[in-house]
């Protein structure tokens, strides 16, 4: 697959194209944020991907959800801060306490991000 493309499920069948003309096309339609995975960074925890991110982020007006590829807190900070993106969507490392939530969340607040905490 090439950098850049997106993935859109058809009942059976599968279409290749821009992630950004497919994130514009999702805007003109009416949809309300976009949940944007690399399939190259998911599950191999090399980091978001920030490239991509910014430049969907920076183009789209609704908000957009960053996942696949987080493997610190570092790379949370990065994709919020260089990849503008509005929120980030992780599983495993969450799942297999690698990195607790209020870990997290502290590390992120002590940055200067906004942080809701939950008691």
């Amino acid at each position: 697959m090439a950098k850049g493309t997106s993935f859109t499920r058809m009942v059976a069948a599968r279409r290749q194209r821009s992630s950004l003309s497919h994130g514009q096309k999702r805007c003109r339609s009416g949809g309300g944020e976009i949940l944007l995975t690399s399939m190259d960074h998911d599950e191999a925890k090399p980091g978001f991907a920030i490239e991509l991110t910014a430049k969907i982020s920076g183009a789209l007006h609704i908000p957009v959800i960053a996942s696949g590829g987080a493997g610190t807190m570092e790379h949370f900070y990065d994709v919020f801060t260089n990849g503008a993106a509005d929120a980030a969507l992780a599983a495993s490392i969450f799942h297999f306490k690698e990195i607790p939530i209020p870990s997290l969340k502290k590390y992120l607040g002590d940055r200067g991000l906004p942080i809701r905490i939950v008691h």
